[in-house]
């Protein structure tokens, strides 16, 4: 049928009858709007689930626009009213802020003063593939039992990293310090409830069907599929996907925060999937990282997604990470990043001057960008020497999103050796719990086992 005939059948089959004065009540309007303005209260003031840091993400936005190179002085008059509104309680007016802000941000005009544009702008694959230094295949046997091995190993070394930091998430590296002494431990019992890794599950949905031949249309569908909610980038490219915004525009549509950590937080998924073959880990993260990204933000997945193919067929971390980091387009603001970090390890001698040189140069930018973080990567993996506890440490004194951080370098780390002491990993056992519709729980082990499964599958397929 037609959706017209559908609809007239409807409205002929249709009865009238009066309602009882319970059946015409609107208590499901009050909820509602009980849970928007609840929404709208956690822009101007939240704290993060696992760690109580404190977050304005509203103001984040705005702090990233301007990062991103636009004018933002209209958008930041708006702040201490929609505070003094949040104070008040004042939702109406509350409402009506934020959507200036938005508004705000979305008509920015450009600064033509600001760094940001003495960089290229990254817009599509074959644009970033032109201008990237290529890493060639190297041959891996995906059907050994090492594969299998590496990639459980590389999965609990992912969860634990991500169950480390998860409580400490959003500080300086000061506070951490005066806080906790040095983190050599979990500072709580640690549990495997984190968002991060949600968006690799469904990432593993989509490939699971379509393998190498997964489109972002294919991984947007997953996305509104099993994931139930988002937070900054994600939370917008989920409300764009589900009004028929399919990326790429969906990550940069009346997005803020597409430069945000959200993709470089799920890039292992896609090296895991690619073991050897940067190249295509590297495809793979920007087809995946543009449901919500743009630009930097998806070279930030594309980072971490050539760190873990790598770790597959090489072992030395400090090596990987050169190559790794030498594969970005150099006139990339990322790799101006990851770069200027990398010459800091080589001139400091311990990792706590090589970090405050990069604390120090990323100030600007919200703990939660993907640069500070990446920077904080590049330090870790330098410094760690391929140690399991000694990245964990330096990851987590460092601050910033820590439990991002610590998850994708510890899967790489994780691949190359599996000698994580059991401190780590007894307390995690073999259980991860997810938020993700139809995955609530999975054990570690299945999940190594699917991720292998399915590369072979998309192996043979491809």
């Amino acid at each position: 049928m037609k959706a017209w005939e559908m609809e007239k059948e409807l409205i002929e089959t249709s009865k009238p009858r009066v309602l009882s004065d319970e059946e015409q009540t609107w208590d499901a309007a009050f909820d509602v709007e009980k849970n928007e303005d609840f929404k709208t209260r956690l822009l101007w003031k939240s704290e993060v689930p696992g760690s109580a840091a404190r977050e304005r993400v509203i103001i984040g936005a705005i702090q990233d626009v301007e990062n991103r190179g636009m004018d933002v002085e209209a958008a930041e008059k708006l702040i201490p009213l929609g505070l003094k509104a949040l104070e008040e309680n004042n939702m109406v007016e509350l409402n009506k802020i934020t959507a200036r802000v938005f508004y705000e941000l979305n008509n920015a005009e450009k600064n033509i003063n600001s760094p940001y544009w003495n960089y290229t702008i990254y817009s599509s694959w074959d644009q970033f593939k032109d201008a990237a230094n290529p890493i060639e295949t190297i041959d891996y046997d995906i059907y050994s039992k090492g594969f299998e091995g590496k990639t459980y190993s590389g999965w609990l070394a992912q969860i634990v990293g991500g169950a480390i930091d998860t409580a400490i998430e959003g500080y300086t590296s000061k506070n951490l310090k005066e806080a906790f002494g040095d983190i050599r431990n979990y500072v709580r019992k640690p549990n495997t409830y984190n968002d991060d890794i949600t968006y690799e599950l469904a990432f593993l949905k989509a490939f699971e069907h379509k393998g190498y031949n997964v489109t972002s249309a294919d991984i947007a569908e997953a996305w509104v599929g099993y994931v139930p909610f988002g937070w900054s980038a994600e939370e917008v490219a989920l409300k764009n996907i589900k009004y028929g915004i399919y990326p790429p525009e969906s990550g940069h549509f009346n997005n803020p925060y597409y430069e945000w950590i959200g993709a470089q937080m799920r890039g292992a998924i896609c090296g895991m999937v690619s073991p050897g073959n940067p190249m295509e880990a590297a495809h793979l993260a920007w087809i995946d990282g543009v449901v919500s990204h743009y630009n930097n933000g998806v070279i930030g997945e594309i980072f971490n997604a050539v760190l873990v193919s790598l770790s597959y067929v090489k072992s030395d971390i400090r090596e990987i990470l050169v190559e790794t980091i030498e594969m970005l387009p150099k006139t990339s603001e990322y790799y101006s990043v990851v770069k200027f970090a990398l010459d800091k390890c080589k001139a400091c001698d311990n990792w706590t001057d090589a970090w405050a040189y990069c604390e120090k140069r990323y100030e600007r930018y919200n703990w939660i960008h993907a640069y500070p973080n990446a920077a904080a990567e590049v330090v870790a993996l330098w410094y760690g020497r391929g140690d399991f506890d000694e990245t964990m440490y330096i990851i987590s004194m460092e601050g910033q999103d820590v439990d991002c951080n610590a998850a994708q370098i510890a899967s790489a780390l994780g691949i190359i050796s599996s000698s994580i002491d059991k401190r780590w990993t007894d307390p995690i056992g073999d259980e991860l719990n997810t938020y993700i519709r139809e995955i609530r729980k999975i054990k570690i082990t299945e999940l190594a086992k699917w991720t292998v499964d399915v590369t072979r599958r998309a192996y043979k397929g491809a």
